[in-house]
């Protein structure tokens, strides 16, 4: 056996590891590396599960074919391209190349090699049927900024910030980013409390992060924007806002004032389920006594209802309370693989890029950046007309699993002339394709670190890593970009990968391919693969310059949508214990919870997680499984109104009453599914028939009204 050095790719943070290769050069363990530059030897439950998750049961080694009878049969990688290329010239010839989708989830994401091939494949060919995770995910981000305006530098890094507002994110479970360090976040977040930092924490559980917090709201789901214009009205009020930021770069204050003039601590106290006085504390603690550091957001609040103005708030109070880097400050991470740009002390005014160019054909919806928004996504399928998409390729993305109204999704993937799942695993995804197309995971292959999201990293850190572990022994899988560079070939038609245009005649390797990813570094391509941990670029550093001398950009932070909407949220008045939605009454609300164990639909095929958690449980306060009539054990049947799905009750004391949780991304296909071998899905509580946020579509994926009824009968036996 042999050690060798490389990190992990099942999340973002891309953990410096140490792995084990039996003779075969197969992965036997792997351990954090304590000398990593960035994680210092963190490595999480499945990061450290590798072996398992490379040599799971269900996971593809050879491109299958699905037969007339729905079985599938091995088919040579090269013929399944043959094949897939004359479907696809088929369909583009009768229907026109917006007649093929795309979609790329995590699995994409964290391919520096392949990340761009679905939009690049895509723009070759002329389809705007460009979908991701980021739509349904944290695409109120951009509707944010796209509202109010951007600040042409960074927000306080957290080296120098004394206050985080974190709302609706866990990262020490979730490893998300959300304006923090996620390398070893635990580790960061205590440094930054021993060095004096303080913490809110806004979240319906009493979160792992949450313990550290100073002051911690605990509201009703969903009250994000309730509370985020409550904040606002109290800094306003107190005069605690940055007002010479505010004077120099804000446009309609005033505006603003009045917008969130109603929502008093009191009414947001009643409403949200808060403590006013504990209000007041978080805006003063902010505002007041802080002076660097701001507030982020994470899947809570944007994948709840009103995600978007719940993000404008939050990133609202950044604004009034100038929470930015200024000219002659050090831009802590300028980037490494992306070009430079640069960084001045001003504001691009608000570009509403959704307002322009491109418009869906089903709802009339804008594009973000390159992007269709996935709440729309079935009905691109489903309803007929030009445009109508009939082929669907789907790239790193369990599709019928994670995405919203599961039986809507499936229908739709069903109806669909060829669908092509690129993925290592026999998931509920690859059940319902036409082709499967396995792919080499991470270790299998050669890598960079982040690139495309690397201003989320605490440094300017990148990293090359080589292909460390053999594929499966007998296994026919490629990587990625190969798939769609060879169909692309095969129709006559030229790529442009990050921007430039590769060789068509001659196949590329995937070095080659990540060369053009790091051609913008400060050092030669190879001169960054002979970095073994990869290496912290900050020889040349960026500071913030002064703003333009004729830059009259400021931000907008009352829109005339914002402040429509600020009045229907405060016209809605619900009612805890009696929740109204579709007609219906509700007594609890549903909140999304991550976990450690799996992301998404991923790891639950390791045998080791499914013994920590064999099914999603549903959390629930031990006052609320009294108050039910239940015990922890008990299965229980959580409905909305859209449908329900079976569920054992946990008890949880960090969960407020009135609120139950329970983990996406579990179960199998809606009519085979068993909840003690699946566990449940919580796609089928939700419709993307309505309740879609104007501008993203979001749909109502975490606040969702429910009642919960005991289990008659168990899902094994019906």
């Amino acid at each position: 056996m042999r050690e060798v050095r490389s990190f992990c790719r099942f999340c973002m943070p891309f953990c410096g590891t140490h792995v084990t290769l039996d003779e075969d050069d197969h992965i036997v363990s792997v351990r954090g590396d304590k000398e990593d530059l960035m994680t210092s030897g963190y490595a999480c439950m499945k990061g450290l599960q590798a072996p398992a998750s490379y040599s799971a049961g269900d996971r593809v080694l050879h491109p299958l074919k699905r037969q007339p009878d729905g079985s599938f049969q091995r088919i040579p990688f090269e013929q399944a391209l043959d094949e897939i290329a004359a479907k696809l010239r088929v369909i583009i010839d009768r229907d026109g190349p917006k007649a093929i989708g795309g979609y790329r989830g995590a699995g994409a994401m964290l391919n520096a090699s392949a990340m761009g091939m679905v939009p690049a494949f895509l723009g070759a060919i002329g389809s705007h049927k460009n979908f991701s995770t980021y739509t349904i995910d944290q695409s109120a981000k951009s509707i944010s900024l796209g509202r109010i305006g951007m600040w042409n530098a960074p927000r306080d890094p957290l080296a120098t910030s004394d206050i985080r507002m974190m709302w609706g994110v866990n990262p020490l479970v979730s490893l998300a980013t959300s304006y923090f360090d996620m390398t070893n976040p635990t580790k960061r977040l205590k440094d930054a409390r021993a060095r004096g930092m303080k913490l809110i924490v806004i979240d319906p559980r009493r979160t792992e992060t949450a313990q550290y917090a100073d002051v911690f709201l605990q509201p009703y789901p969903g009250e994000d924007p309730t509370i985020a214009a409550g904040i606002i009205r109290i800094i306003l009020a107190e005069g605690w806002e940055d007002s010479e930021f505010c004077a120099q770069y804000v446009a309609d204050l005033d505006d603003l004032r009045a917008a969130v003039e109603p929502y008093t601590p009191e009414y947001v106290a009643r409403r949200a389920g808060v403590d006013a006085e504990d209000l007041r504390k978080a805006a003063a603690l902010f505002a007041r006594d802080s002076k660097r550091g701001g507030a982020a957001a994470g899947t809570g609040p944007s994948m709840s209802p009103h995600s978007n103005l719940s993000d404008h708030l939050i990133e609202t109070l950044n604004v009034i309370c100038g929470r930015y880097q200024r000219a002659g400050e050090q831009v802590v991470n300028p980037g490494v693989l992306r070009a430079r740009a640069p960084q001045k002390a001003q504001v691009l005014a608000a570009p509403r890029w959704w307002e322009h160019g491109y418009k869906s054909r089903i709802g009339g919806y804008g594009m973000l950046g390159d992007e269709m928004v996935s709440g729309i996504f079935c009905d691109e399928i489903l309803v007929p007309g030009e445009g109508q998409i009939r082929a669907m390729f789907a790239h790193g993305s369990n599709l019928a699993n994670i995405m919203p109204d599961q039986r809507k999704t499936v229908r739709a993937l069903q109806s669909l002339e060829l669908l092509v799942n690129i993925e290592p695993y026999m998931n509920e995804t690859s059940k319902l394709s036409d082709y499967i197309l396995p792919t080499k995971m991470g270790y299998e292959r050669a890598d960079l670190t982040m690139y495309y999201y690397e201003s989320l990293y605490a440094l300017p850190y990148a990293r090359y890593t080589p292909a460390v572990a053999a594929t499966p022994t007998g296994s026919e899988i490629v990587d990625d970009w190969q798939i769609f560079w060879g169909l692309a070939r095969r129709l006559g038609i030229q790529l442009v990968f990050d921007g430039v245009p590769l060789d068509m005649d001659s196949e590329p390797t995937t070095d080659s391919m990540l060369a053009v990813v790091a051609r913008h570094a400060p050092v030669p391509f190879d001169e960054l693969k002979s970095y073994e941990r990869g290496h912290i670029f900050d020889a040349e550093p960026q500071y913030v310059a002064p703003a333009d001398p004729d830059c009259t950009d400021r931000f907008t932070v009352a829109p005339a949508d914002v402040v429509q909407e600020l009045g229907e949220v405060f016209r809605e008045s619900p009612t805890p214990g009696a929740y109204l939605s579709n007609g219906e009454t509700f007594t609890h609300m549903l909140a999304v919870r991550r976990v450690r164990d799996v992301q998404n639909s991923c790891h639950r095929n390791v045998p080791a997680i499914r013994k920590r958690m064999p099914y999603n449980l549903a959390y629930l306060h031990p006052d609320e499984l009294v108050a039910l009539g239940i015990v922890a054990g008990d299965k229980i049947e959580i409905i909305s109104d859209a449908g329900s799905i079976p569920a054992v009750a946990e008890s949880d004391p960090t969960v407020r009453s009135g609120v139950i949780q329970i983990t996406h991304g579990w179960g199998g296909l809606p009519d085979d599914t068993v909840y003690e071998r699946d566990g449940s899905n919580t796609g089928l509580l939700i419709s993307t028939d309505r309740d879609l946020d104007p501008i993203n579509a979001m749909p109502r994926m975490s606040a969702i009204p429910v009642r919960i009824a005991p289990m008659k009968l168990s899902v094994a036996a019906e």
